[in-house]
């Protein structure tokens, strides 16, 4: 049985802050489109202060990932730093120790249900909760076949609701100013979720 330790914990971050820094003129061009032409500069940022962490100075996956997300908060500029802030710390203080399938699934959701609520948003806003909600709903489906098999399903789930915003008018955050002049562009912040979801396929699947 695949547990959620602080050994995949951390390997999930390292995954995402090599699949963020790799994409980061991505992330900019999108936010360049429909919003401030940060998000892929301030992830990035974000993510090598996660980097820097050491697994040995944290007792448990809890205790390491509540860092990553004060990290992220202190580090990561405009919204993106409370949201995924956010993430984190909610999923840590949901997260079991040795976590199995359904203990990842209550984390999963103690985190975006808090990304929904710090940020105000909901499915069809076109932000980060695209690509979140529809990988929780995929994850919880699957979690009867194991925690790789649901990190797999909610991955392909992230990207398809990452893709879903190109067409969404938005309506929060600084893209919600344009109008309908939003509609035809990714979301920067769905297409960075999902990239997180991802790393978590690959890391702890």
């Amino acid at each position: 049985m695949t547990t959620v330790d602080l050994g995949r914990a951390h390997a999930w971050l390292a995954d995402f802050a090599a699949s963020i820094r790799e994409n980061a003129t991505l992330l900019t061009d999108l936010d360049r489109q429909i919003g401030d032409a940060d998000h892929g500069s301030n992830m990035e940022r974000g993510v090598s202060a996660v980097a820097a962490l050491s697994a040995d100075d944290f007792a448990d996956a809890g205790a390491y990932l509540k860092r990553v997300g004060m990290t992220l908060v202190s580090t990561v500029g405009g919204a993106s730093g409370p949201l995924y802030g956010t993430f984190f710390l909610r999923f840590a203080g949901a997260l079991p120790e040795e976590a199995d399938a359904e203990g990842l699934a209550a984390a999963l959701r103690a985190g975006v249900e808090g990304v929904a609520a710090r940020g105000r948003a909901a499915e069809g806003d076109k932000t980060m909760v695209d690509a979140l909600a529809p990988a929780l709903r995929a994850y919880e489906e699957s979690v009867a076949a194991g925690v790789a098999a649901a990190l797999a399903a909610a991955a392909e789930a992230a990207a398809s609701g990452r893709d879903a915003t190109v067409a969404m008018v938005a309506r929060k955050g600084r893209a919600s100013y344009l109008g309908e002049r939003s509609a035809g562009h990714q979301d920067p912040g769905a297409t960075s979720a999902a990239l997180l979801i991802a790393s978590a396929a690959r890391a702890m699947g």
